[in-house]
C-alpha cells in the first residue's frame, strides 16, 4: 500500500469525523428544549392565551410559547392533542401539616396530627402544585411546620399563619384571646416572608370580632392579607359588619358557599349569603367590588348545593376555587381540587373561568405573581388535563348529589419541569417488545 493512498484515506478518516462531530453538536444544539408539550389547548388568564399553543421547557423554567414548535428541537415531545394545558393549579385552603402528635384536645387535631394530610399524596394527580396551609400552625410552632413539611415536600407549599399561638390543635386554643398576638404573629411572618402569606382567623365561638382584628392587626405591620373561617358563634355575628366595617380590600373569607342563614331554628353558626329565599344579599356584592375576596373552601362541610347555585345564577362568581383539604373532607364531597373545579364546571361556569380561579387569581390574592402563568421565564408548573364528557355524580357537604357531564381530570402534571404526575403515560417512552 502507497503512501499517498494511506494520506488520502487518512484525510477522508478525519473528514468523516469532523462532520460527524459537526452533525452531533447540531443535532445537540438543535435539542435545546427540555420537554415540548405540543398541541395542546392552553388557557393562561395572565397572558390571555385561550387556544392550541405548544409549550417548551428547559432548566425547570418556560422557555417558550407559541404555536407549531418544532418537535425536532425537543429532547423530549409530550402530544397533548386533544387536552387542555394550563397554569400548575393553586389551592390556597388546605391542612398538610401531617403528624402523628396526640393533641389531647378535643377538636381539630390539625396541627402536627393526623387531621391534617401529607401534601404529595394529594397534590399532583389533582393538577396541584401550590397548596397553601390555612392557619394549622401558630407562631409558636410554625418552625415545626416548616421543617417538617414545607421543606420536605415536591409540592411548593406556603401559609397562612394562624393567629392563635398554638394554631389549630384543638378548638379551646381558637377561644384563648390572650394568645393572639399581632406582634409575636408579625415576628414570625417577618422571618419567612416568601413563605407565610397571611393570618388565619378562626373557629372562634365569642360573640365579638376579636380573632379578626388581631389578625388585622398583624396584617397591618407586614402588609398581608388575612383569611377568616367565620361563624361559630351563638347568636350569629354579622357578615355585612365583618365585611365593611372590619375587613380590608384583600382580605378573604372563605367557605362562602356554606351554611344556611339565621332563623329561630338555627340561631347560631355561619350566616349564609344568601337569605330565606335564596336571593344573594346586595352587600355581598358591594363587598366584592369593594375587594373583599371570597374564596371556595369547600371543606367537609361548607359546600352547599343551594347556597352555590343560586349564587351563580344570580352572578355571585367566587374569586377563588379551594378545598380546605384535610382528613374528613378528602373522601368526602369535596374529594380533591379537580373535583371542585368540576363542581364549577357543571354548575355552568365556563372552563376559563374555573382555571382563572385556580390559577392567576388566587396568585394575585397571596401575593405571588409570579405563580399561576406561563410565561417565559416563570417556573414551570403546569397541568396537562382532559375534560371528561359523561355521566358524573357530585356530592356536597351534606350528601346531596348534582349531577352532570362534564369531568375535570389531571393527565399530567410538571412541578419545575419535572413530572411529578403522569396519569396515562404521556411522557414516557413506548415499550418496545422487540427490546
Amino acid at each position: 500500500m502507497n503512501k499517498q493512498f494511506i494520506r488520502k484515506a487518512s484525510m477522508y478518516a478525519a473528514a468523516l469525523i469532523i462532520t460527524v462531530g459537526l452533525f452531533s453538536n447540531s443535532e445537540l444544539q438543535a435539542q435545546e428544549i427540555d420537554m415540548l408539550i405540543k398541541g395542546g389547548h392552553v388557557i393562561d388568564p395572565k397572558n390571555k392565551i385561550d387556544g392550541k399553543m405548544d409549550i417548551a421547557i428547559k432548566d425547570g423554567k418556560i422557555f417558550r410559547v407559541a404555536s407549531d414548535i418544532p418537535a425536532s428541537s425537543a429532547k423530549k415531545t409530550v402530544n397533548a392533542t386533544g387536552l387542555y394545558v394550563s397554569p400548575g393549579f393553586i389551592d390556597i385552603h388546605t391542612h398538610v401539616f401531617a403528624g402523628t402528635q396526640d393533641p389531647g384536645f378535643t377538636g381539630f387535631g390539625i396541627t402536627d396530627g393526623f387531621g391534617s394530610v401529607v401534601p404529595d399524596d394529594f397534590t399532583f394527580r389533582s393538577g396541584v402544585t401550590t397548596v397553601v396551609d390555612a392557619g394549622s400552625a401558630g407562631w409558636r410552632d410554625f418552625y415545626k411546620f416548616k421543617k417538617q413539611t414545607i421543606d420536605n415536600s415536591q409540592t411548593r407549599v406556603l401559609a397562612f399563619i394562624s393567629i392563635a399561638g398554638h394554631g389549630m390543635l384543638g378548638t379551646v386554643h381558637a377561644q384563648d384571646t390572650t394568645d393572639m398576638n399581632p406582634v409575636a404573629t408579625a415576628f414570625i411572618m417577618n422571618e419567612y416572608p416568601d413563605i407565610i402569606v397571611g393570618i388565619k382567623a378562626h373557629h372562634y365561638r365569642g360573640n365579638d370580632f376579636t380573632p379578626v382584628d388581631r389578625a388585622i392587626a398583624a396584617g397591618k405591620i407586614t402588609n398581608k392579607p388575612i383569611i377568616v373561617d367565620f361563624g361559630s358563634s351563638t347568636p350569629k355575628l354579622s357578615i355585612k359588619d365583618l365585611f365593611l366595617k372590619h375587613f380590608r380590600p384583600g382580605d378573604i373569607f372563605t367557605h362562602t358557599y356554606s351554611g344556611s342563614d339565621i332563623s329561630e331554628k338555627n340561631p347560631g353558626g355561619r350566616e349564609s349569603v344568601v337569605d330565606e329565599n335564596n336571593k344573594v344579599k346586595p352587600f355581598i356584592f358591594e363587598a366584592q367590588k369593594q375587594g373583599r375576596i371570597f374564596d371556595v373552601g369547600h371543606g367537609g362541610g361548607a359546600f352547599v348545593w343551594s347556597t352555590a347555585i343560586n349564587s351563580l345564577k344570580q352572578g355571585f362568581l367566587p374569586n377563588t376555587i379551594s378545598t380546605d383539604l384535610y382528613r374528613n373532607s378528602r373522601n368526602a364531597g369535596m374529594k380533591d381540587m379537580a373535583n371542585v373545579m368540576s363542581k364549577f364546571l357543571v354548575m355552568g361556569m365556563s372552563i376559563q373561568d374555573v382555571i382563572l380561579r385556580s390559577t392567576w387569581n388566587p396568585a394575585n390574592v397571596i401575593q405571588h405573581p409570579e405563580l399561576g402563568h406561563l410565561s417565559v421565564g416563570a417556573e414551570a408548573d403546569v397541568t396537562v388535563f382532559n375534560v371528561r364528557e359523561g355521566n358524573f355524580g357530585y356530592m356536597d357537604a351534606r350528601g346531596s348529589v348534582f349531577n352532570g357531564t362534564k369531568k375535570i381530570e389531571a393527565e399530567l402534571t410538571l412541578r419545575a419541569g419535572k413530572v411529578a404526575w403522569d396519569l396515562n403515560g404521556l411522557s414516557g417512552p413506548q415499550w418496545n417488545a422487540v427490546r
